[in-house]
């Protein structure tokens, strides 16, 4: 069940840039914003519900990744954090919930994942979607029963990893589906496009007879309308073959996809979909003792797979995962220095600059420089007795390891412009 969070899309998009910014950290921060539509909700329709009924939609809590170190991500209130284990997939999500025109919210969420995929550099992408009518009126024209319809979007949900030919003998062989039917389903599921494919199954002389699958058709033309203004319809495929078997969708369905470069194929790197979601208009009245209706709408996005993504791609060019948002480091080297290592840093926090200093009284400078290169910290500040002598401060770039003697009242103009160049 996607949990009910509101975060504008320009955050979204914010909050995932920062995974692959060097020489940032990778590290989620604060997010104070929300939605215009999850202020609308909250405001007038679930508070005169919650007084009726006491139901109330809480905050949802937030795991937080042993692998990698990531921060608080904040709705409207503190979450609570809960420590997830190594193999749990993670995912951040954005949920709008409220009576809304039809399929206004659900192409914000499109656009919502097509910026953020974007921001992310993970290469190029393709969103498909469906409507889980449409699945419903397929799967009755074609004739499976209904008690099987399950089992068959579990296997039509394979057909991006193996091919129409397994597919058919899985949903033949061993979930007993008649022949006949899986080749009346094959002649649906192997097709993808755009409004034109819409405009081809409202005139198909089996599904144009089903009112489920005319419904779902009627609003996919509409969203494909809205996502071509929004301008990511080249982006969007409507894929009969994406099913998501959960029981809770009602509406469109949707899933984003990274395309395999050469290189990828010949590796066999897939990491399957990293976003999902879509429209679950009757979930949230399950949980309402009076049964009272939220239509909602969201989108999950696959931390977990999208880190596992770029650890991939930093470990082939090289690169180092950072895991600390520290510019700048304060080190001595010699004993007796600390307080002098305090006022340093004291000064570059009230800068605005990221600094830090390793909590020991007289550490080595060895010691502190390798702190340095294995945290990919780029500043080091460096200061002595003979610095204290001369009233200057030694700066040393870590990845150059070169140094420089900077006046002590121009350090932090320096470091500032250093690292808006960087």
């Amino acid at each position: 069940m996607p949990p009910f969070g509101f975060l504008h899309m320009r955050a979204w998009a914010s909050l995932f840039g920062q995974l692959l910014r060097s020489p940032r950290a990778v590290c989620i921060r604060e997010v104070h914003f929300h939605s215009q539509f999850a202020e609308a909700m909250l405001t007038s329709q679930l508070k005169p519900q919650q007084e009726k009924s006491n139901f109330i939609i809480k905050t949802p809590k937030v795991k937080k990744m042993k692998r990698y170190h990531v921060g608080k991500v904040w709705r409207r209130e503190s979450p609570t954090i809960v420590q997830g284990r190594y193999r749990e997939f993670c995912q951040c999500d954005f949920d709008i919930a409220g009576q809304f025109d039809p399929m206004i919210p659900d192409a914000e969420c499109l656009k919502i994942m097509c910026e953020i995929l974007s921001g992310l550099q993970l290469g190029d992408f393709i969103i498909k979607v469906n409507d889980r009518r449409i699945l419903d009126g397929m799967f009755a024209v074609c004739g499976v029963p209904e008690s099987k319809f399950h089992a068959i979007c579990s296997s039509i949900d394979k057909l991006d990893k193996i091919s129409w030919k397994d597919v058919r003998h899985e949903m033949v062989a061993k979930k007993g589906l008649a022949p006949e039917v899986a080749d009346r389903i094959g002649d649906y599921v192997q097709c993808h496009g755009g409004v034109s494919l819409i405009e081809q199954m409202f005139q198909d002389p089996r599904l144009s007879q089903n009112k489920q699958a005319l419904d779902g058709l009627g609003d996919l033309k509409l969203l494909f309308e809205y996502l071509t203004l929004f301008g990511i319809a080249e982006k969007i495929s409507f894929d009969l073959s994406l099913a998501r078997g959960l029981d809770y969708y009602t509406g469109v369905i949707y899933e984003a996809v990274l395309l395999q470069t050469p290189t990828q194929a010949q590796e066999s790197f897939n990491v399957g979909s990293v976003a999902a979601g879509g429209r679950y208009d009757k979930l949230v009245g399950m949980f309402d003792p009076k049964g009272h209706k939220v239509p909602c709408v969201g989108l999950s996005i696959g931390v977990e797979r999208i880190f596992s993504i770029v650890e991939q791609r930093m470990k082939t060019f090289g690169q180092k995962i950072r895991t600390t948002e520290t510019q700048v480091f304060v080190a001595t080297p010699q004993k007796n220095f600390l307080h002098e290592r305090l006022k340093l840093i004291a000064e570059l926090w009230d800068a605005g600059i990221k600094a830090e200093l390793l909590y020991k009284n007289n550490p080595k400078l060895l010691t502190q420089l390798h702190y340095c290169e294995d945290m990919g910290i780029p500043l080091v500040v460096i200061i002595g007795e003979q610095e204290m002598k001369e009233g200057i401060i030694k700066l040393r770039s870590v990845a150059s390891r070169e140094e420089v003697a900077i006046k002590r009242e121009n350090l932090v103009a320096e470091i500032q412009k250093r690292l808006s160049e960087s």
